[in-house]
């Protein structure tokens, strides 16, 4: 039966069933459980160290006693009457708990994202990721296989753990339901986070083997702070708060109701009941925020496969298509203006100052969305030149005309895609700004609004003039290019003391233009606009001059006396 049921699997999936017989060996089986028991048998240890121990003449204090809590101080030990204190075990296992959790999600994150794109890393080294490519299996059935195949022994040493997690938790008077929710969270966030893993491991292979450790570091990193986030409460109805839903740790003080006597012994939980989206109070109850988390990872998730399948089996596309695109930025401010709408509001700063700054947030998280979008709808040179030389043969490219062409062509450049999604984003941030009530910032945010769109898509159109050159390195150039423009001119404007205030005028250019908007006069604004309009032009037209070239025919080209451009 164990054999047909093996058949069956690599019947269903080959892809799993190579990497189920590629890991599951014995040697490797017995590290991942000698590592599970180990890790495990160590953090009893360690909180058993924690426990009050009987000293003579002297009182105890402990976290785990049950007695009176001193200001700034654990709470004192009684005596149980038998040499021993009375112990608190439900907030000990509820400790323990907490920490197995955040172990647990740390490994499972960090370490699967690791192996993830180091297997993708090493089948590109050995020339069998073209393999895959060319087998008749879909996206779905190839990456899912090794979704759930290459992490299978970190898989191992985490189902080896359930059972003293279950333990702690119920011992500490969590909910199984409550449990089982968690469960389910860090599941979709493991597929979330797992698929960005594949995706980064298709589309930046570039960066050798570095790949693994910039893919694993950034996602320690980011687990870090939002986890740091979620023990101090840093919650403050701001589009940061967004970032939260993507760390299953931000449910374990939903988990955690101490039993202690005092409340300086709970777990810090914040005040994540006000947090809203679109006034919807999902930070009220557990079910809410686990329900929002779950829907947002899946729409995520979505968005990642989306990309999958245009890129696994096809790896000169681009990562979405025009049409994707203008939906996914229509997901994308839905989901993060709903947490712009009703900013906290302190002795610091007043509601219409709390909406400017949200509106920053925004802005910043906009920049992040389009330059994914440049990278992700700019094609490279040979395609580009594809599309010039043989765009008037095809039929549909003649009726409809260059610019909807542009608008929705697969293998057309792409400034005028950005600057269709940027009049999208525009189109749904705009009313909410006119709807604030007069202020000295609602016109300040709409010119910011205009000045950052106008930016966008001159970085745009600096990326596709880039992927046009004939040197074999174009997309590191191109990112180089874009990457120094962004970065440079705040780290020099820093050194020499130039602040947004200061001068407000310089930091126009920049790509924060919004940090100096509300200091500069009309006249700074309207001179940048100019500017950044003529500088648009002038690569537009440079770009429309390498494209009629590149598209001309050979035999064209040797009568005018000149060889058309090369393709490396």
């Amino acid at each position: 039966m164990a054999l047909n049921l093996v058949n069956q699997l690599g019947e269903w999936n080959p892809q799993l069933f190579r990497e189920i017989k590629g890991r599951l060996k014995p040697r490797n089986i017995l590290i991942a459980v000698a590592m599970s028991f180990l890790g495990q048998l160590l953090l009893l240890i360690g909180f058993a160290g924690e426990l009050p121990v009987v000293e003579e003449e002297k009182i105890g204090y402990s976290r785990y006693c049950t007695g009176v809590t001193q200001e700034y101080s654990s709470p004192t030990c009684l005596s149980d009457g038998l040499g021993g204190f009375v112990i608190n075990w439900s907030l000990w296992w509820q400790d323990v708990f907490v920490w197995l959790s955040l172990i647990g999600i740390f490994a499972l994150l960090v370490v699967g994202i690791y192996m993830l794109i180091s297997d993708l890393f090493q089948e590109e080294s050995r020339g069998t990721l073209n393999f895959l490519r060319l087998t008749p299996g879909s996206t779905l059935n190839i990456l899912g296989g090794k979704l759930l195949g290459v992490p299978l022994l970190l898989y191992l040493v985490a189902a080896l753990a359930l059972p003293l997690h279950l333990v702690s938790g119920l011992a500490g008077h969590i909910g199984l339901s409550q449990i089982l929710a968690f469960y389910t969270v860090l599941g979709v966030s493991c597929l979330f986070f797992f698929s960005g893993a594949l995706l980064f491991g298709l589309v930046g292979n570039g960066l050798g083997g570095f790949q693994p450790w910039l893919g694993s570091g950034g996602m320690l990193i980011f687990l870090s702070i939002i986890t740091s986030m979620v023990h101090h409460g840093d919650m403050s109805n701001t589009p940061m708060d967004w970032l939260t839903l993507f760390n299953p740790a931000i449910f374990l003080p939903y988990l955690i109701e101490s039993s202690s006597l005092d409340a300086v012994n709970t777990y810090p939980n914040g005040d994540f009941g006000d947090l809203g989206w679109f006034y919807l109070p999902i930070g009220k109850t557990m079910w809410a925020m686990a329900g929002f988390a779950i829907l947002n990872c899946g729409l995520w998730s979505y968005w990642i496969w989306q990309g999958l399948n245009r890129r696994f089996h096809n790896p000169t596309a681009t990562l979405l298509s025009k049409r994707q695109s203008y939906r996914l930025t229509v997901c994308f401010e839905v989901m993060i203006l709903g947490f712009a709408l009703n900013p906290d509001v302190n002795n610091s700063r007043n509601y219409a100052r709390g909406l400017f700054e949200n509106f920053e947030f925004l802005l910043v998280f906009n920049l992040i969305l389009f330059l994914g979008l440049i990278a992700a709808l700019s094609p490279h040179r040979q395609t580009m030149q594809d599309w010039a030389r043989y765009r008037h043969a095809k039929r549909s490219s003649r009726q409809a005309g260059i610019m909807a062409d542009l608008i929705w062509g697969k293998t057309s450049p792409a400034p005028v895609a950005i600057l269709l999604n940027l009049a999208i984003a525009s189109a749904m941030l705009l009313p909410w700004i006119l709807l604030w009530s007069p202020s000295e910032y609602k016109t300040p945010a709409i010119l910011g609004l205009l000045v950052t769109a106008s930016l966008i898509v001159f970085y745009a159109s600096i990326g596709q003039l880039m992927l046009l050159l004939k040197t074999p390195k174009r997309a590191v150039w191109a990112a180089t290019v874009v990457g120094g423009i962004i970065i440079l001119p705040p780290i020099i404007f820093g050194f020499l003391s130039m602040s947004p205030s200061v001068e407000p005028t310089l930091w126009l250019f920049s790509a924060f233009p919004w940090a100096s908007i509300q200091y500069a006069a009309g006249t700074s604004v309207l001179v940048a606009l100019v500017g950044q309009s003529l500088a648009l032009v002038l690569l537009n037209l440079q770009l429309t001059r390498q494209l009629r070239k590149a598209g001309e025919s050979s035999t064209k080209a040797l009568l005018s006396g000149r060889m058309p451009l090369e393709i490396q």
